[in-house]
């Protein structure tokens, strides 16, 4: 279990001046970032099991936890601001959102347009767990096409086994109903689903549940990873029973690929995918948890308070207030900068020699706690399964990303496959016969 946060003491939101956007912009600040808003900070009316921020409450004991009006209009303006391109996503996640209520992003939505530049495009995005949605949500949602992203680890009896209410009741009739009213508006959706110990040997059931029943054409895959301790490396158990295991991690992600690569290919989108075939292409990943470095992707709390990164919100990366130093200046700052080029310069050696970092870099920092064979810290809790899954698509992501370069598209490897014989060797290379390699998704067995 994770040890209890420390209480931060910080400056509240008020009136007053608000700072200015600095002038020349430092030239540490990255030319486009992206700010995760947490309006009620870890608020939720659900309990789910393995949720790794609702034990930030007690970072500040005693918080209404609600963004006010006042930091609402300096979030909004120092983003629009701050922005070098001409495209802004606001992005809005918790906690639970939606329990800011509608009127709260009414307001946001009118300070988006007394603030957007001309030209320049905002886009809005907002994760939920869908539970509390009603029609003026989805009208509102609708109206300002915002992209929602949905809590959902698979059918009922994988879903209820982890995302459960503060009763311990399931969820999942509930979040159906609310996604069965974003459809009914047209309202543009992803699936975000969880990884863990209890859907990870089920990869296909919940891959064609999302795709098959639900209809849903973009779907993000988190896995589920839940530290004992706080302290790196410690004998014996480092993670809870909730956590997915790395080889079935790979399974599942292989297992995925397969179904998707063989008839999915231009018409279901996983970040995971996108950000492979990017690394193939040799251009930079879509996730951050691939890229070389980070720290360009930052969490606001409900209070101004801006922290590296949504699974670092904690005393030691807390790196400033909005309603004190510009956004700008806190991205640009000597620690902010120290945190994203940690995660490439902290690599151990077996990483740096590893055949698949170029698309892997290690992953996310948070999962670094294990030791490598030789004994080196550092190494992610995740890599087996990492490593057999991008060893596995090497060939058919090669195929993908020459037919890109020379005009066509990703797509046409379904032809490829489709068009290989059964008792021929596989077209990704790998020398087994097309029928046991990446000809059809099969269950994988754990």
């Amino acid at each position: 279990m994770a040890s209890t946060p420390v209480a931060i003491t910080s400056k509240p939101a008020g009136p007053g001046p608000d700072p200015a956007l600095p002038s020349p912009r430092p030239p540490t600040a990255p030319r486009s970032f992206h700010v995760l808003a947490k309006p009620s900070g870890p608020i939720c009316n659900l309990d789910c099991e393995y949720c790794f921020f609702l034990s930030k409450e007690a970072l500040y004991p005693g918080d209404r936890f609600r963004m006010s009006d006042a930091l609402l209009d300096t979030y909004i303006r120092q983003t629009l601001e701050s922005e070098t391109g001409p495209e802004v996503v606001i992005a809005w996640q918790g906690g639970e959102p939606t329990l800011m209520g509608v009127d709260f992003f009414r307001r946001a939505l009118v300070l988006v347009e007394q603030y957007r530049r001309p030209g320049q495009q905002v886009s809005h995005t907002i994760q939920t767990n869908g539970t509390l949605l009603t029609d003026a949500w989805c009208e509102l949602f609708a109206e300002h096409d915002f992209l929602v992203g949905i809590s959902l680890d698979g059918p009922a009896h994988l879903h209820d086994a982890y995302r459960v209410d503060k009763k311990g009741q399931p969820t999942f009739d509930r979040v159906i109903r609310g996604l069965d009213l974003l459809k009914a508006h047209g309202v543009a959706f992803n699936v975000l689903c969880t990884v863990n110990a209890a859907n990870q040997d089920h990869p296909l059931d919940v891959y064609r549940f999302f795709r098959d029943d639900l209809g849903a054409e973009h779907i993000q895959l988190i896995p589920i990873v839940e530290r004992q301790n706080e302290t790196g490396f410690q004998e014996g158990d480092t993670v809870t029973s909730r956590s997915v295991d790395p080889d079935a991690w790979g399974r599942f992600l292989i297992a995925v690929f397969d179904e998707w690569v063989s008839r999915d290919v231009g018409t279901v989108f996983l970040p995971h995918h996108d950000a492979a075939l990017a690394s193939w292409m040799g251009l930079p990943p879509s996730l951050c948890i691939f890229g070389e470095t980070c720290g360009n992707a930052v969490a606001l709390e409900h209070n101004g308070d801006l922290y590296s990164c949504d699974h670092f919100v904690e005393p030691a990366h807390l790196v400033g207030n909005i309603t004190e130093t510009h956004m700008v200046e806190l991205l640009a700052s000597p620690q902010q900068r120290a945190f994203g080029a940690a995660k490439r310069d902290t690599l151990p050696k077996y990483c740096l020699e590893c055949r698949v970092r170029f698309a892997c870099n290690g992953e996310c920092p948070k999962n670094r706690f294990t030791r490598t064979p030789d004994g080196e810290d550092g190494l992610n809790y995740l890599c087996p399964g990492y490593f057999a899954f991008f060893t596995h698509i090497d060939g058919l992501m090669r195929i993908m990303a020459d037919r890109v370069r020379g005009g066509g598209y990703a797509d046409e490897v379904r032809g490829i496959l489709a068009h290989a014989g059964r008792n021929e060797p596989c077209p990704c290379g790998s020398g087994r016969k097309t029928k046991h390699c990446h000809r059809e998704a099969r269950p994988v067995e754990p």
